[in-house]
């Protein structure tokens, strides 16, 4: 890794915030076609990238357009929900990819019981996606304010209402089992309930993306499309195995409590991650590890858009989860668009003491599968799979320009920032989509001129 000091030698030091995320407006000029470089870092402020000519200021939100970029993205169902509202200015046609093996809180407890994969990050993401009204009538629901259901449609209520006594009966059939729901969620309730109803997650996302007035072309995808459980395993740089999406990035020591992902208490890992892999549901070492498919939607998405973000979150349980798997990398090393990394404003468990070069190298080894079957093994540069990178202004990533040089990166550039009192440093959500709005519409222009 770039700036290892828990994990292999490094190749070079991580340096504070240059100097150079600040350079004079006379820097801008159209971004050029991706992937080929420019000559030196281009590294811009947030002000620079303000025009008239913004494609977010003429877009209508109200129904899709031919004029909207398509967007794939890549993230967990926390960190960008917080941008998810803003980005519908700027286009409804985003395809949302997600892990779906989650094993913490009440989705533990439901996966345990149930089985299948977790759903607790596509109900999230759901939710934000839905229309303003139906998601209020949603927030009644699971917070128990919606007297005996009165004020929703009939085939709302006997859809949702359906699936809850189906999850309730579930449970009434295993009374010697052992529930921990007190911190549950309704809304993970409902997904599993209707996952198990019609044996298809992918049936459950549709329903509550018709019954909540999601636009069509909005899509919710869990990365792998199963009705199996799924397990996360990562392996340390010194042989340790961690089983356990939730060991990896928040352990609660083995009892059930809710889950603070703002949480910075935990305790340290022994040595940095080298990989994310899926193991059996019975294995405890490498030894078990399984290589289950991608869903073959992601595939056709990530082939067709104008633009594929990783977004911020915890790198290696939310984003790698979804990169490991093959056909993943092959596709976006061979697309020719801004594949564009939102950096993390601040560090986690997971990522402690990297640098900017750190999470490239990071998503790098993953999309190539370095150190995983060597038969399936890839061997693209960085630049193949990130050309741009976005940093939230004060935030606490070192950004070691020389290094993301040497790794063929030459775009990075600031967007204004806010504090939040939970989770630190984060992207401010209308600067945020203004720069992608700015960046893609700049390298469709540029390709639009060379046709």
């Amino acid at each position: 890794m770039a700036d290892s000091c828990l994990g292999p030698p490094s190749i070079c030091k991580a340096s504070p915030p240059s100097p150079l995320l600040r350079p004079p407006p006379q820097l801008l000029f159209p971004f050029p076609s991706f992937p080929k470089p420019i000559p030196r870092p281009l590294v811009l402020s947030m002000a620079s990238l303000h025009c008239s000519s913004s494609p977010s200021s003429s877009i209508s939100n109200s129904s899709p357009r031919p004029s909207q970029p398509s967007l794939l993205v890549f993230s967990g169902g926390t960190a960008f929900n917080g941008v998810v509202e803003e980005l519908k200015q700027l286009t409804t046609r985003v395809a949302h990819v997600l892990p779906v093996s989650d094993d913490g809180g009440s989705t533990a407890e439901i996966v345990r019981v149930l089985g299948g994969p977790a759903v607790g990050d596509i109900r999230s993401r759901c939710l934000r996606l839905s229309d303003q009204n139906a998601k209020s009538q949603w927030y009644d629901i699971v917070e128990g304010e919606h007297s005996f259901w009165k004020g929703v449609s009939k085939p709302y209520s006997e859809t949702i209402r359906a699936f809850l006594v189906y999850f309730q009966n579930e449970i009434l059939r295993r009374p010697n089992e052992s529930f921990c729901f007190s911190n549950g969620s309704i809304g993970n309730f409902f997904f599993a309930g209707a996952r198990i109803f019609f044996q298809s997650l992918d049936a459950a996302i549709f329903l509550f993306s018709r019954v909540s007035d999601i636009p069509a072309e909005s899509l919710v995808l869990p990365v792998i499309s199963t009705n199996d459980r799924l397990t996360l395993g990562c392996e340390l740089w010194d042989g340790t195995i961690i089983r356990g999406q939730n060991e990896i990035s928040h352990p609660t020591n083995g009892f059930m409590q809710p889950i603070d992902k703002g949480c910075s208490s935990v305790r340290a890992l022994p040595s940095r991650i080298k990989r994310v892999f899926y193991m059996s549901s019975e294995g405890g070492n490498s030894l078990h590890e399984v290589f289950p498919m991608v869903n073959a939607s992601v595939l056709d998405q990530l082939s067709n858009v104008d633009c594929i973000v990783y977004a911020m979150g915890s790198l290696f349980t939310s984003i790698c989860p979804s990169l490991v798997l093959r056909g993943i990398g092959e596709i976006i090393s061979s697309r020719n668009c801004p594949k564009v990394l939102l950096l993390n404003g601040t560090h986690d468990r997971e990522t402690s003491g990297f640098s900017a070069s750190g999470f490239v190298t990071s998503i790098t080894d993953t999309l190539n599968r370095k150190y995983g079957d060597p038969d399936s093994c890839l061997e693209n540069l960085p630049n193949q799979y990130i050309n741009t990178i976005l940093v939230p202004k004060d935030g606490q990533i070192p950004i070691d320009v020389q290094c993301l040089t040497s790794q063929g990166i030459f775009d990075v550039i600031m967007v204004e920032s806010l504090c939040d009192p939970k989770v630190g440093v984060i992207f401010n959500p209308k600067s945020l989509i203004d720069t992608l709005a700015n960046l893609i519409g700049r390298y469709m222009s540029t390709n639009v001129m060379k046709d």
